[in-house]
This record gives structure tokens, sequence and C-alpha cells, in this order.
């Protein structure tokens, strides 16, 4: 029986929403193939090895019950797997495969994934490089440019830059991509940070608000259109599932719209002809190769409205695993239920990353 290790919680403004996340994972992982280890990251960055109730991961209280043991990744490629440190000792516990459920900063960046290939562990989702690319939206934009891949208008913009001239890079924003304006951190999810600007003064103070999360922002302008997101599955050869819209309560999906307010509607599958769902189907495979991904990715997507045209939102290559994600239900409604999606995710990982595999 394969030993799987879920790494959860993190360094990182997405941190709670990992442990929604991570629960839901544990909770259905198939436990007569594999055997199910839990890694729990703090949000100060202190391991532990975490043996108890996946029902105590929400609001970090299982940091008030089961057994918690200081325990890291080893980066030696001959322990594959932990150092755990117990009674004044340091042991070894293999792992065949690890899955991080970590969302955002130094979880689903290329940080996590560039150790456990140091380590040589099989992992779940994208490698080192397209995790990084992918995280960042700015660098996202430039390759999704260049791949020809339909997008809004943008533009990135740095803390320092911002500092030196605010008011001509703020009037250089609204001229090139008009009203409303979206304000992004360029590395965050969940839409953390993420703010809606109509008039310059909101600008300014989306723009200071976004710098709190990251030194550097991406600017978009507006869409008018519907929301879509679609799942994909593989390696060299992925599928995609079938789509799904989202109707926010708030102005825009944003934190509160995802994790917190309970009235955003989804309709699975989308309100759209069926040769607009193909086509977004398509696009989202074509992001997951241009961008390099593995194992998984949810791609969202615009369809305008005045012309149906599909534009690139973004792609997240550690999407949402909560009981409300968009991922999960969308293969559930493609006909592949929650447990054997995670079977095969840890298929394709030992696929991808083991030796010989």
């Amino acid at each position: 029986m394969k030993k799987v290790l879920v790494l959860f919680g993190g360094v990182s403004s997405e941190h709670e929403v990992s442990l929604v996340s991570a629960r839901s994972v544990i909770q259905n992982i198939p436990r007569d193939r594999y055997e199910v280890l839990t890694l729990g990251i703090t949000k100060q960055g202190e391991w532990l090895l975490y043996e108890g109730c996946a029902d105590a991961l929400p609001e970090d209280k299982w940091l008030e019950t089961g057994t918690r043991t200081p325990a890291v990744l080893s980066p030696d490629a001959s322990h594959h797997g932990l150092l755990i440190f117990e009674n004044g000792t340091t042991r070894v516990e293999r792992v065949d495969v690890v899955f991080p459920v970590l969302h955002g900063k130094n979880g689903e960046d290329g940080t996590m994934q560039g150790l456990l290939q140091l380590a040589q562990i099989p992992f779940v989702g994208c490698g080192c490089t397209s995790a990084a690319v992918t995280m960042d939206k700015a660098i996202t934009n430039a390759l999704t440019d260049i791949a020809g891949i339909p997008q809004a208008k943008w533009l990135p913009l740095t803390r320092f830059d911002y500092q030196k001239d605010a008011v001509a890079l703020r009037k250089n924003a609204i001229d090139w991509l008009g009203f409303p304006i979206f304000v992004k951190p360029a590395n965050a999810g969940s839409s953390v940070g993420v703010g809606k600007a109509r008039s310059e003064e909101e600008l300014a103070d989306a723009i200071e608000k976004a710098f709190a999360h990251d030194d550097k922002l991406v600017l978009e302008e507006g869409i008018d259109g519907m929301e879509v997101e679609c799942a994909v599955l593989g390696n060299e050869e992925p599928k995609a599932s079938t789509v799904g819209e989202v109707v926010p309560c708030n102005d825009f999906y944003d934190y509160e719209a995802k994790y917190i307010a309970n009235d955003s509607e989804l309709h699975i599958p989308a309100r759209l002809p069926e040769d607009t769902i193909e086509a977004v189907r398509a696009a989202a495979c074509r992001v997951f190769t241009a961008m390099g991904c593995s194992g998984l990715a949810r791609v969202d997507f615009f369809v305008r409205k005045k012309d149906g045209a599909v534009l690139l939102n973004e792609p997240n290559t550690i999407p949402g695993f909560t009981p409300i994600s968009m991922y999960p239900k969308l293969w559930d409604k493609s006909g592949l239920p929650y447990g054997d999606l995670l079977d095969r995710l840890i298929r394709l990982a030992l696929e991808k990353w083991e030796p010989n595999g």
C-alpha cells in the first residue's frame, strides 16, 4: 500500500483555505489503497507531523488536539521522506508520494515543488518551474501573450516604480485600460488583496491595499462577461472537465464571495452554448500545456458578453478542494467522484515523478 503525505497550512495569506481543503482531501483519499500521513505547517513556519482527526484542521484547532511531532521533509534523496524528531532522536519515515494542499505563497509558488524535486519524492501537481510562473500573474500574462492566448488588456506595476511617479503610472493605466480596473497582487490567490476601481481615487486606494500583499501588481481591464472555470487533469495529454459558471454574490468573485458568504451561484454546466463550452475546454488544455503544467489545474476564463470571446483570467495549479470548491465539483459532474479523483491525481504524480514511472 502506497504511503501518501498530505501537506497543509503554510505561511501564506491562504492558510485558512488550505486547512479546509486539506480536511476534505484527507477524509476522501481511498484508505483501501493508501496509507495517509499528515504534516501541518503553522502560520509561523513550524512543521509538525499531525496524528489526529482531520475535522480539527479548520481554524487551526489541530494545534490544540491530537499528537504533534516536529518533522521536516528531507532534501536528501536517500531519505525519501520525513525526518521526525522525537525523544531526543531522529528517525526517517519514508513516503511514496506527497499531496501538497498548500495555497498561495510558500506552497503553490514553486518553493515546495523545488524541495520535493530535490528530495526525488513524487508529488501531486506541477513542477517547480510551472508552479512558479503560474503563481506570478505578471509572468503568466506575459507568457499568455507570447502563446497567443486571448486575455484582458493588462499592465504590470512594481512598488519601486510606483513610488517614483504614482500619478503618471495611474494616468497611464487609466488611458490604456479604462474603467473599471482590477488591481491584483501578482503573487496571491483566492482573490486576496484584489480590488476593483472605477475612479482614479479608487485606483489609488486599491493599489495601496494590494501592495500590502505583494511588491508587484497586475492591473487589468474590467471585462463585462460571464466568469467560468474549467478543471484540467493529466500530464502530457490533459483532459478538461465540463465548464462551471460563477455568479458572484458580491461585485466580483472576491475572497468573501468564495469562502465566507454562501450566496454565490454555481451553475454546472455553465449556461453557455455547447460550442462555447467546447471552446473553453480546448482553451483550458491549451493554457495547461503552454504553462508546462502537470497533474491538475483549474483554469478560469471570462466569456465576454458583447462578442462571446473566451478570455483567460488565470490558471490555478493547486485549486481549492473545499466542499464548495469548483475543481472537485466539476469532475464529479463529469463522472469522476471525489475519491476517484484523488486516486487519479496520486497515480498521475507517480507516473510523472517516480523514477522509471
